[in-house]
């Protein structure tokens, strides 16, 4: 297979989920799964469609309590396309499925550079002889409301005539997870399906409560000596079905075009879904024409997002790219959407927004900023019900929603299923407010990026300063240390949630949200420095900050505790009195402790109780900030953080961490790296291969990991280069990993387009394109040099 091209060869049940989630194609704006055209949903298959930011809240009873939860909608199937094959004696097969007939061969093949899906198989049928069929799909990346598949059957041995349905479903329901099966699922209702002579079938739907209105309208055409002897249009009361009887002669292809077309009511410019649908899938090209203009934007795409790195490694993380362009595209910049964490893939976390774009937006920023940008502006929007929120705890400022959805309010469940107990138990993750945090650190990395001064003096300052006032007030002040602490708190480990005993959940000082809140506070202050004073004064006024407040952030700032144990930093305080794990005896015991607390539980006991994390927490300080960067955080705080002490505390977690996250090995593969450890490509090479090996043990089938994907690719761009941008100047600090030892990708800085960074043969080049703009500054360990338009700086690197 070439660096383009991804396989899958036969027909495997139990890995078909998985298949449908990697082949998924979408372009930003909706995104259909890579499910059997003739296959409705079942155990083994798991066909979806889903637009992006589309919602939808349902009521469920679930062990006799009432909950509420917010999905993001399985919307109406457009692929579905089924056939069968009329026998000698007249009578006809079964509809052709891939679980009841007879296959020869049978191959799905992605091509990323053009973004389609091919499918090839025969099957026999012992009365009608051999059928080959070739089925070609795209979500079309220059028309985001365009989807098209075409199939091509060829008798091979037999004249045969044969039937085909081509449909446009709306029985669907939200069945991708199967924990999620005791919950309402139906989430669409008030289907209708309607006709349009010669060959176009519609369909319209609400959604239950956020009633949100979706159309489709499908056009289905035969290309074949004689066309078809028999078209019909059936609309039905949730189906509609396109009948289509064609003869087969021996070696003649007979060719099917199915183009659709997708709206909803969130659109821009439009009057209605239904109107628009029906009128573009009537103007629409036929498949090869549409082939054209979609490979086109996607050959534009890939010339201003892709990255070369050679070998396997390569071409995973060009995988993970093709999936990261699919759910974030250059369409998303004109939506009101997050960063789904499963991306529009499946249906797993209900498809909400986390603090996954932590590990997203650093990537976008340096290529397709506008992204990133309508991503920020997604928080923005949010802003007002995130004072809400904090108000409503007697807190001022922010306080953004762990699970965010439709309107941003809290959609993270109160109780959650433990698949191993079967119990429902609560569920405490809401305390993560560190996702604050995470907001005004990719808020502040876009700025630096981008220069963008007007979102940073407005938008971007209104949630930065409205962050670090939630921290300064949620910060309490401890006379006996003093110092300042942070109580009741979820860190990004997640396993613990509270002490071993404890009725009330949440955790004090931990270490990963205090450092953050005080880099969240020392930011805005420097910003508040740096705005022009009319602009600071105007902003003061609207957010209603008093000038009186600043003092104490600045204090807050300098005086968080952070606890420490044993000459290592602690997660939170009182970890060292939690007890250590048997970790031989688990990992001897099960298959995988990859979800210990969900054994731990299963068993009658509490992961509490243990020193055991399910990702990194405190080692996220080190993927989030250099180590100089790091150091002078913990100087400001009042702490001393030397190379031992960190070491020290590296190896202390890696013992105690069961990598319960994909986001577990591509932080601490970071980390490692930035250590000069040398089993740091271990953890790389797992965060590489997490999806595409399901690591998780059946996790990605219900939606890729997105935040991991996209780390992936910032590993390379930021993590191994030490790329920071901060003082209008790309700092470069290149961090040696040797399986890793060549790579190349350009970028957008400020007003720059088309920077190249290479690494090879033991050098570093940066390459600045001809243009009118000014030179960059760009610091090395040992220098800073300017680079003007038209030229290329190249610096030999030391031996690792």
């Amino acid at each position: 297979m070439s660096e383009w091209i991804w396989e899958w060869t036969g027909y495997d049940p139990a890995g078909e989920r998985l298949r449908e989630s990697l082949c998924t194609l979408g372009n930003g704006y909706f995104a259909t799964r890579g499910a059997l055209p003739e296959c409705r949903a079942a155990l083994v298959h798991g066909p979806g469609t889903y637009a992006a930011g589309c919602y939808n809240r349902l009521e469920s009873a679930v062990a006799g309590r009432q909950v509420v939860n917010e999905d993001l909608v399985n919307l109406p199937n457009w692929l579905l396309l089924r056939f069968r094959l009329r026998r000698a004696e007249g009578a006809w097969s079964p509809w052709f499925s891939p679980d009841t007939h007879t296959l020869l061969d049978h191959r799905h093949t992605l091509d990323l550079r053009r973004a389609t899906l091919t499918r090839t198989f025969r099957h026999r049928d012992d009365e009608a002889g051999v059928l080959g069929v070739e089925q070609s799909r795209l979500v079309h990346m220059g028309d985001p409301h365009l989807a098209a598949l075409r199939t091509v059957f060829t008798a091979e041995d037999r004249p045969a005539e044969i039937e085909i349905e081509s449909c446009l479903d709306g029985v669907v329901i939200n069945g991708n997870v199967h924990r999620y099966r005791a919950l309402d699922q139906r989430h669409v209702t008030r289907v209708r399906t309607g006709a349009q002579e010669p060959d176009t079938l519609w369909l319209s739907c609400r959604t239950r409560t956020s009633d949100v209105a979706v159309a489709l309208a499908a056009r289905t055409t035969v290309v074949a000596d004689g066309g078809a002897a028999v078209s019909e249009l059936r609309p039905a009361r949730r189906r509609a079905v396109h009948r289509l009887l064609v003869p087969l002669s021996p070696g003649r292809p007979v060719t099917v075009e199915k183009t659709v077309a997708l709206h909803t009511a969130r659109d821009t410019a439009i009057s209605d879904p239904l109107g628009e649908a029906v009128d573009r899938v009537s103007a629409a090209g036929d498949f090869a024409a549409l082939l054209d203009s979609h490979a086109a934007a996607w050959e534009e795409l890939w010339r201003r997002a892709d990255l070369q790195v050679p070998g396997e490694a390569g071409r995973i993380l060009r995988f993970h790219l093709f999936h990261v362009l699919q759910t974030l595209s250059p369409h998303t910049a004109d939506l009101d959407v997050g960063v789904p964490a499963r991306g529009l893939h499946g249906e797993a976390y209900r498809g909400h927004v986390f603090w996954d774009e932590l590990f997203v937006l650093p990537y976008l920023n340096l290529r397709l900023p506008e992204v990133s940008r309508a991503l920020l502006n997604y928080r923005y929007r949010r802003l007002p019900r995130a004072c809400r929120a904090a108000a409503a705890t007697g807190r001022a400022g922010a306080m953004y929603p762990w699970q965010s959805g439709s309107n941003g309010r809290e959609e993270t469940q109160e109780w959650h299923l433990n698949p191993h107990s079967g119990r429902w138990l609560p569920d405490h993750s809401r305390l993560q407010h560190h996702v604050g945090s995470a907001i005004a650190y990719n808020v502040w990395q876009y700025c630096e990026a981008t220069g963008d001064t007007e979102f940073l003096h407005t938008r971007g300052a209104e949630m930065l300063l409205q962050i670090a006032r939630f921290w300064a007030d949620i910060a309490d002040f401890e006379p006996e240390s003093g110092r300042y602490r942070i109580r009741g708190v979820v860190g990004p480990d997640e396993y613990h949630d509270g002490y071993p005993g404890a009725h009330r959940p949440g955790l004090d000082d931990n270490t990963y949200t205090n450092v953050t809140a005080a880099w969240v506070l020392t930011r805005a202050l420097d910003l508040l420095r740096r705005l022009p004073a009319w602009r600071r004064e105007e902003l003061l006024r609207r957010i209603r900050l008093d000038a009186d407040e600043l003092p104490r952030w600045e204090e807050v700032s300098r005086r968080l505790r952070v606890p420490f144990h044993r000459g290592v930093i602690s997660q939170f305080e009182g970890y060292d009195a939690l007890a250590e794990l048997d970790w031989d005896a688990y990992r001897a015991r099960y298959r995988s402790i990859r979800r210990l607390d969900r054994i731990l539980e299963a068993e009658g006991d509490t992961v509490n109780r243990y020193k055991a994390s399910k990702q990194a927490d405190v080692l996220m300080l080190g993927y989030l900030f250099s180590p100089a960067e790091l150091r002078a955080l913990f100087r400001r705080l009042g702490y001393d953080l030397d190379d031992e002490i960190w070491h020290r505390t590296v190896d202390y977690y890696l013992q105690r961490t069961s990598h319960g996250s994909t986001l577990s090995q591509l932080v601490h593969g970071l980390v490692l790296a930035r250590a000069r450890r040398a089993e740091a490509w271990q953890y790389v090479d797992e965060a590489l291969r997490a999806d595409i090996a399901d690591i998780q043990g059946g996790t990605t089938g219900e939606g890729i990991h997105l935040g991991a994907m996209a780390g992936t690719l910032d590993l390379v761009q930021r993590g191994l280069t030490g790329l920071e941008t901060r003082e209008d100047a790309l700092w470069l600090d290149p961090v040696p990993l040797p399986a890793l030892s060549r790579y190349g990708f350009s970028m957008r800085y400020r007003g720059h387009w088309g920077i190249g960074v290479r690494r090879r043969n033991g050098q570093l080049e940066i390459g600045v394109p001809a243009s009118v703009e000014a030179p960059i500054r760009v610091v090395l360990p040992d220098r800073a040099v300017s680079i003007a338009p038209g030229e290329t700086y190249t610096v030999a690197l030391p031996r690792s």
